[in-house]
């Protein structure tokens, strides 16, 4: 089994769960995926970092996204980058700035410099709307980012509404890589 095949049959087994479900738009789905209980699993974690480090553009020098979803995997990412030729920093985007200290939307901009380029990654994407938002925060605070990788597409629309808005965009695994 090689190391697609095993994060793909870790998903199944920790993350997915068909039936009905209400999603956090208020749409009905058959499908639902916590990926977050494969990126807080030792294995799952390990996996999804490797193939991120796999797949990150050549030019990015850090590595970010929306908090909760994206931080274990910002951390594991990081961590395993560390005396690569490619070492890589990590950045947050907070879902509203903090109301106190600097009250900035995205913390980790200490360890950058301005225009660095950056890979955005998040756990799961529907229709992609957060991960804009997170985005839209990064370069008002002078980030560029060059990738979007993400855990699991659930292939309704968020990879085409990103790509569409100029940024490039790859899945670990999509909806269709996923059991029934």
């Amino acid at each position: 089994m090689d190391r697609n095949e095993r994060l793909v049959a870790l998903l199944n087994k920790l993350s997915v769960r068909w039936g009905n479900f209400t999603l956090a738009s208020g749409k009905q789905s058959d499908f639902y995926v916590d990926a977050r209980l494969t990126s807080l699993h030792p294995e799952g974690l390990t996996r999804i970092a490797e193939a991120i480090l796999e797949r990150l553009a050549p030019e990015v020098v850090a590595i970010g996204g929306p908090v909760t979803g994206a931080d274990p995997i910002v951390g594991a990412v990081v961590a395993a980058s560390h005396g690569t030729a490619q070492p890589l920093c990590g950045f947050m985007v907070r879902k509203q700035p903090k109301g106190h200290g600097t009250r900035q939307w995205v913390e980790g901009l200490g360890n950058l410099t301005g225009g660095a380029a950056v890979c955005f990654i998040e756990d799961t994407v529907t229709t992609g709307g957060s991960l804009l938002k997170a985005i839209r925060h990064a370069e008002e605070a002078g980030l560029k980012v060059v990738q979007c990788l993400v855990v699991v597409d659930r292939e309704e629309g968020g990879a085409e509404r990103i790509r569409e808005a100029g940024y490039p965009f790859e899945a670990l695994v999509t909806r269709s890589d996923l059991e029934r």
